[in-house]
């Protein structure tokens, strides 16, 4: 069981660990919601590449500098180093915040990479404040919740931060025009097999008819949710169909986007994600609000809880387009994990292989996301 209590504290729509490490759920109203276990929990700490063609070149920490043009401002001088750790720049205390990616860098889904737990472990040790950043569609306590089922422990971390969380504060505030424009019928994308998502306590009515929706709420890609509370299953072409049909309106309704990234990685398959979707809406000329990688959004609401200078912040993740784009446009330095949802496109095979320099040039070229730092995956 558990408890919940309510205390005025902070405005941060995120979660934050308690000096007794149960997560506290900071809501932007100015309260926080404390989920605290009545279970006892120990305080103990528990516990490919960019310019490198073979492992023994990517353990030799090459680096190399190039100016590279960039919609996001004109030309950038990006320096790429190699490495097949993060030791080396965890060690030397440069980055006191660490933002972290959960697909592609920590878990599959199903399960830890190999060093994952060991890693998270060394570099807490060295007094790093680390936060979960998610393009994840569910709310914090669901990212704590899988974390420990999967074995890491989450007091490691000082908070996470999830798209799913962010949605669900900005539907509740309606402090921000663009979302007090919505209005409270919408229609709802969300998820079958993968367990649909509770709109709960937001005043929304689900609605079925296009004609009747004054938004679209896309939290995932598999069903359409019905006015019952339900959910009825939905293939990708049933649910872009409505879409269509949104954007035929006499003025398009607008769509809010609570998971950003268009696919990730689930047991080294990738799976369609609702960026997917909020993709084609924007193409067809809808107005599509993404509540998260790669907007600065989910960055600065990170760096806010650390209180670190951007420049001593580093975004470690899986994907050029949401994890290091986003942590370009927010001004502070990447990490790219090259064996997540990028690897097939860069030829690799199995866990922990490196990836050549034109493989990865070229598909940094293609997003145009430009990391700091290159590895395999995320080890020490």
């Amino acid at each position: 069981m558990r408890a919940l209590s309510f205390s005025h504290f902070s405005s941060s729509p995120c979660t934050l660990r308690s000096k007794n490490n149960f997560p506290r759920f900071y809501l932007a109203s100015g309260s926080f919601l404390s989920v605290s276990s009545t279970r006892g929990r120990s305080n103990s700490r528990f516990h490919s590449s960019l310019l490198s063609i073979t492992r023994k070149t990517m353990s030799s920490q090459c680096s190399i500098s190039r100016e590279f043009a960039s919609s996001e401002g004109g030309k950038a001088c990006n320096s790429f180093e190699c490495v097949d750790g993060i030791r080396t720049f965890a060690e030397s205390g440069r980055f006191k915040a660490w933002f972290l990616d959960q697909y592609g860098v920590l878990h599959d889904g199903k399960k830890p990479y190999p060093g994952a737990i060991s890693t998270l472990e060394k570099l807490a040790a060295t007094g790093a404040k680390m936060i979960i950043i998610s393009n994840s569609s569910r709310r914090a306590v669901v990212t704590y919740d899988k974390l420990r089922a999967l074995g890491f422990d989450p007091s490691l971390f000082l908070g996470a931060i999830t798209s799913g969380e962010l949605t669900h504060q900005y539907l509740l505030r309606r402090d921000d025009p663009w979302f007090a424009a919505l209005g409270r019928k919408c229609i709802h994308m969300t998820w079958n097999d993968r367990g649909a998502i509770s709109l709960e306590g937001l005043g929304l009515e689900v609605v079925s008819r296009v004609d009747d929706a004054e938004f679209i709420l896309a939290h995932g890609t598999e069903a359409l949710g019905s006015p019952s509370g339900g959910s009825q299953p939905m293939d990708l072409e049933g649910l872009e169909h409505i879409l269509e049909l949104c954007a035929k309106r006499t003025k398009p309704i607008p769509m809010v986007v609570a998971n950003p990234d268009y696919v990730t990685v689930e047991a080294r398959d990738l799976r369609v994600m609702p960026g997917t979707l909020g993709a084609k809406y924007e193409k067809l000329g809808g107005d599509v609000r993404w509540m998260g990688k790669p907007d600065k959004v989910i960055y600065e609401s990170a760096m806010g809880l650390t209180g670190i200078n951007p420049k001593e912040c580093i975004t470690v993740g899986d994907s050029l387009h949401h994890d290091i784009k986003g942590a370009n446009r927010a001004g502070i330095q990447s990490a790219f994990i090259t064996g997540g949802i990028h690897a097939d496109e860069l030829g690799l095979g199995s866990f922990g292989e490196t990836a050549t320099l034109d493989a990865v040039h070229s598909l940094c070229t293609k997003f145009d996301a430009y990391p700091n730092f290159v590895l395999p995956s995320f080890t020490w």
